[in-house]
């Protein structure tokens, strides 16, 4: 372990240099993938219709040690899901001991399985949000990328149960050719259900989703869907978000400009805080297994948290500290004036190119800066 891996959140190291940012990121986000296992064989997931326990999990005494570490590197807000997190027996147990040392715990349920009793367990375990994913604005659209007949009525029905409870929810939503058309019925659903939130998803074509190229939408049907979303998000009170579209947040600042407006959280919200791309700057992965990679798309192998301890991992990672340089950036990422605000898709350069560092191949944007 280097030295300035003993040293917290900035400030000066034994020797009385300064320590930056760089070597002290704080983590703001963790998705922990707490079991593999689903009900569901969505078209773009990791995860498969296989409800019986993956080999390899991480049982409740590993899984609470990990948890003992994550206020070592921040306070992160920790997203339990899956595969279908409701599969595994001791969430609940888990989510309580995360919400024990002071962490914001979200959950990330496909909705299929919530019902009355259950919905009351997420609720007092200590949950602030759920997420479920909706991906057309009826059931024959949602079930046909889902894979299993009744999944869109079985999830809005969970959601019912949520709001009972009173129990906030979002609704995530994957951008696919398919859908694109749709997208106002889906907001409209969205609202009709009563959702805090929705977070669009732009398809990142890895694990199952790389047979989905069919799907992927090209950089200028990109940049017009973000647009879309800038615009429409001043139409309603409900928070909108775009994720896995870090461009989104160059958009918002060149909008914002030639609209004379100051991007402010007050103006915009957290989108005037956060950056696109979080992979091994502000968020990271963990899968069922232990593994930490920079998202749930980007399958590089940044360490295993049974081997190293999680905080040496997020702050040491050869992958992470790249992603932390700009100057590992190739192409027009590395040299573009955005770049602080965006990063590009990692994931997307990745299983588009084969290599996570090069430009995000669906960026339209030419930097001001010319090519070294």
């Amino acid at each position: 372990m280097t030295e300035h891996s003993r040293t917290g959140g900035g400030g000066r190291d034994k020797q009385g240099s300064r320590v930056s940012e760089a070597d002290n990121p704080v983590c703001r986000l963790i998705a922990w993938e707490i079991t593999r296992s689903c009900n569901l064989a969505c078209r773009h997931c990791r995860a498969e219709a296989h409800e019986a326990p993956y080999p390899g999990e991480l049982t409740t005494g590993q899984a609470r040690a990990l948890i003992d570490t994550f206020p070592k590197v921040g306070s992160p807000i920790i997203i339990f899901t899956g595969g279908e997190p409701m599969l595994r027996p001791d969430v609940y147990e888990l989510v309580a001991y995360a919400r024990g040392k002071g962490l914001v715990c979200a959950f990330s349920p496909n909705g299929t399985f919530i019902n009355a009793g259950n919905a009351w367990k997420i609720k007092a375990a200590g949950v602030n949000r759920c997420s479920i994913s909706i991906d057309g604005p009826d059931a024959a659209s949602h079930d046909a990328f889902r894979g299993v007949l009744g999944a869109f009525n079985a999830s809005v029905r969970g959601i019912g149960y949520l709001k009972a409870v009173g129990l906030p929810f979002q609704i995530n939503t994957t951008v696919m050719r398919d859908n694109l058309g749709q997208f106002k019925k889906i907001f409209d659903l969205c609202r009709c259900l009563g959702a805090a939130a929705w977070h669009i998803f732009l398809l990142v074509p890895m694990g199952r989703a790389a047979g989905m190229t069919n799907q992927i939408i090209s950089a200028r049907e990109y940049e017009n869907v973000l647009h879309w979303l800038y615009d429409f998000r001043k139409t309603t009170d409900m928070h909108l978000k775009a994720t896995c579209a870090p461009h989104y947040y160059r958009i918002l600042r060149q909008r914002a400009h030639d609209e004379g407006v100051r991007v402010t959280p007050e103006a915009f919200g957290m989108d005037a805080l956060t950056r696109g791309c979080l992979g091994g700057t502000g968020f990271c992965f963990i899968s069922h297994t232990g593994q930490v990679q920079p998202c749930g798309y980007l399958t590089l192998n940044c360490g295993n948290v049974l081997q190293t301890p999680f905080p040496v991992i997020w702050r040491e990672s050869a992958h992470f500290r790249q992603f932390r340089d700009q100057s590992c950036y190739k192409g027009k990422c590395g040299i573009c004036e955005f770049h602080k605000v965006c990063g590009g898709c990692r994931a997307r350069a990745y299983g588009l190119h084969g290599d996570h560092m090069v430009e995000e191949p669906l960026c339209s944007y030419q930097p001001r800066r010319p090519h070294a």
